[in-house]
């Protein structure tokens, strides 16, 4: 199934290259035209790298939740059901691809912060760790679309449950910090998941805006996500054409 969702690369390498310039335009908007960062101590750029690392994580479902529903609206996973195999394996396998994705836009952006002059003073384990942390948050926040696209059923349908996606990206410290936004809202973006990710990987990466004691956090939300939408997702696939 992983083989099967590689070889799409090959006959639309449009949209795979779209998927890896967009997050690098939008590290290059914020960080040269819109960018500020008020509150921010320290490089602004040493700041927005990892958070637009943490967005790209966020991000870009649209790609999985189009392929998932566009199999089940031609009738491709009907045929899959009737093969020998797991209900799981077909939502694992377009997961495995889309996690292989995940990790080349990563690299791409990172070379581009290096490019642009940021760079980590945390050491190599920490380096992995927080590639490891920003990994952690794709896959949970992947079968979060799964499970949307299953319910949304329709290739049409996508772009306005994709949407849903948006607060978690934008309501995060991704660009500015808690600190500079009113009370109550920088109390909400503090709870992000995605901005307990982004600060956990400042700290890793020893750049500004991260604080000490948020990996476990930025573990722990992700497992707790996983631990309620990735078998949500598996239990409705099985009941697809039950």
């Amino acid at each position: 199934m992983t083989r099967r969702e590689l070889a799409h690369w090959a006959r639309q390498p449009v949209q795979v290259l779209v998927g890896l310039v967009f997050p690098v335009m939008l590290l290059l908007m914020f960080g040269y035209l819109v960018g500020g960062g008020r509150e921010v101590t320290g490089d602004y750029l040493g700041y927005l790298v990892p958070g637009m690392l943490a967005l790209t994580m966020a991000f870009g479902l649209e790609g999985t939740m189009l392929a998932v529903t566009q199999d089940l609206d031609k009738g491709v996973i009907d045929r899959f059901r009737s093969m020998p195999m797991t209900n799981g394996a077909v939502l694992v396998g377009r997961s495995a691809a889309d996690m292989l994705q995940s990790a080349a836009g990563l690299a791409v952006l990172i070379g581009v912060g290096h490019a642009l002059g940021w760079r980590t003073h945390g050491g190599a384990a920490a380096f992995l760790g927080a590639v490891g942390l920003l990994l952690l948050f794709r896959f949970a926040m992947l079968w979060i679309g799964i499970q949307l696209a299953l319910v949304a059923g329709k290739p049409e349908l996508v772009q306005a449950v994709q949407i849903l996606v948006w607060p978690v990206g934008f309501l995060s410290n991704a660009f500015a910090t808690p600190e500079a936004m009113p009370g109550w809202l920088g109390t909400a973006v503090q709870w992000n998941p995605m901005s307990q990710t982004a600060t956990a990987v400042r700290d890793l990466f020893g750049g500004p805006g991260g604080e000490p004691g948020h990996v476990w956090a930025a573990v722990a939300w992700p497992l707790a996500l996983l631990a309620v939408f990735l078998p949500l997702a598996v239990r409705r696939f099985g009941r697809l054409s039950a």
